[in-house]
């Protein structure tokens, strides 16, 4: 559904994007994580059409990133893009116009949209009445009110209390497993990619530096579990944990070891033997520690070749 080549794109002499190739399948949820500055605003602006490459090219539906393709992507952006003097509905049907959908098919549109996101009750409610997690729903209705081929959801849950985070990852569910569309999503939440993303590519400094779906993207961090010490003797925990086989690995202030087989409760502590423990725990491998070890590892700090 969308192919991107070897996309680039510089500002004042800064590498935005640097030969970003991807492809996404029809009906995917695709998430592209990165931190700020990453590339991936960038990506977002040159598909739409907002920015001129420098070089590369953009393919919606097989065809070149265009007028002919604009009608087929719908985009929810970070912040919300509506007027709060209007109702819900208002909002819909002024866009819903935008899009040249007839009077007819408008209207019906609209009513579809309004109770995809649950806010059919809200119709004639302004927005400005909304609360922060109904004007993200109106957004995403929005989004979708012309039925597009792509959908692009920028950072779609930022704010929101768990609450409204869950409904809004549940309308992107649905959106792909029912609906069948395309979504390309990005989101500073590794939990929100974790639940939604079929696959995840990693972007930093404009270059894509891992893709793949999370199990491939796991053995990055070859590692049973992840075992978090306290310890008055870090340094101590370090040497003993390398004389067991165990990857030292700093995550902020915790110290933190890749643990390459599982061992009980008891047998973990005498890995420890001599060193004095405060506290220990465990978790799986997560995609925050995938994350880390992609953004921080030097050695994997090469782009990513298409497959």
């Amino acid at each position: 559904m969308l192919s991107i080549r070897n996309l680039s794109k510089t500002y004042r002499g800064r590498q935005a994007l640097q030969d970003l190739s991807l492809d996404i399948l029809p009906g995917e949820v695709y998430g592209l994580l990165g931190p700020n500055g990453a590339g991936k605003t960038t990506t977002i602006n040159l598909i739409c059409g907002l920015l001129t490459a420098d070089h590369g090219d953009v393919f919606i539906n097989g065809q070149p990133a265009g007028d002919q393709t604009k009608p087929w992507v719908g985009v929810m952006p970070q912040e919300n893009l509506l007027y709060r003097t209007l109702t819900c509905r208002e909002n819909l049907a002024f866009f819903a116009k935008i899009y040249g959908l007839s009077h007819k098919v408008r209207s019906q549109r609209i009513r579809d949209c309004l109770a995809a996101v649950n806010l059919l009750d809200r119709a004639q409610t302004p927005v400005e009445k909304l609360s922060g997690g109904m004007r993200r729903r109106l957004s995403l209705a929005i989004a979708i009110v012309h039925y597009p081929k792509l959908l692009i959801l920028d950072e779609p849950t930022t704010g929101l209390d768990i609450e409204a985070r869950h409904e809004v990852w549940e309308l992107i569910r649905l959106l792909s497993e029912e609906q069948g569309m395309t979504i390309l999503l990005t989101t500073h939440l590794l939990d929100e990619a974790e639940r939604l993303c079929k696959r995840i590519g990693v972007l930093k400094l404009g270059q894509l530096l891992k893709a793949g779906t999370l199990p491939e993207l796991r053995q990055c961090v070859p590692a049973s579990e992840i075992v978090t010490v306290e310890t008055p003797d870090p340094q101590g925990a370090i040497d003993r944990a390398l004389a067991c086989g165990f990857t030292p690995r700093r995550y902020g202030n915790d110290l933190s070891f890749w643990i390459p087989q599982e061992f009980d409760l008891k047998e973990l502590i005498a890995q420890f033997e001599g060193v004095t423990l405060d506290a220990i725990s465990r978790s799986p491998v997560k995609l925050e520690h995938i994350y880390l070890e992609i953004t921080q590892n030097k050695a994997l700090l090469q782009p990513e070749p298409l497959t």
